[in-house]
């Protein structure tokens, strides 16, 4: 049996993903757009249930920009802590609470320009927040779906930002914000970084039924 076409592939991607995942729940606890935003930049080298289990006591803290900015950066080191990078973050949450509360009335902004502006906000970050909070499309691109296009076979994965580049122009807009969390959670439980090496899940072996040797795969 022969490999499938590109636009073969995007169909069989598309239709398991949504037989699997029709409704997948954003897996970050949050109650608006800044809480959205914090549990993100915490996100970052740490697993999401990590992060679900930290934000409640720092929320208890803080959970407005402007109760936020008025913390102590050790206090809310010490909160979050678990989650790694504590010194970076808690200066980031910290600084970026003051800049909210100064300059955006206390709102989150809606562009990507003015999100990548705040500290310890990146691109993928700013992604997550627009799509999620504001419907405003984007297709974040973490470790997951970076290694999950590659080997399908939709991208070069030369880097995440080429990788976010081809997802976007294989897949329809409307597809976007609910594809970013589907393709997350297969690759959390068919295609992991060592369960599956491009010839063991379902959507591997579907697409490339000829693939006989693993599929190399460049990180992030």
């Amino acid at each position: 049996m022969a490999n499938l076409n590109k636009s073969q592939r995007v169909a069989v991607i598309l239709e398991t993903l949504q037989k699997l995942y029709p409704n997948p729940p954003i897996p970050l606890d949050h109650k608006d757009p800044y809480t959205m935003l914090v549990a993100v930049l915490l996100s970052a080298q740490c697993t999401d249930e990590r992060v679900n289990r930290v934000t409640p006591k720092l929320w208890e803290l803080a959970d407005t920009p402007a109760a936020m900015a008025k913390m102590p950066v050790e206090k809310i080191q010490e909160i979050i802590r678990p989650c790694g990078l504590s010194p970076q973050k808690a200066k980031a949450i910290q600084k970026l609470s003051q800049i909210l509360t100064e300059e955006y009335a206390g709102e989150v902004p809606r562009t990507f320009e003015e999100l990548e502006a705040l500290p310890g906000v990146g691109h993928k970050t700013a992604g997550v927040v627009l799509s999620h909070c504001f419907g405003i499309p984007a297709f974040p691109v973490d470790t997951h779906i970076h290694r999950l296009a590659q080997r399908w076979g939709l991208t070069s994965g030369k880097s995440v930002e080429q990788t976010e580049k081809d997802l976007k122009r294989l897949f329809p807009q409307e597809y976007w914000e609910k594809l970013h969390l589907q393709i997350i959670y297969y690759g959390r439980e068919y295609c992991t970084a060592r369960g599956c090496d491009g010839t063991v899940c379902p959507i591997c072996t579907t697409c490339y039924p000829d693939r006989k040797k693993p599929k190399v795969t460049r990180k992030a």
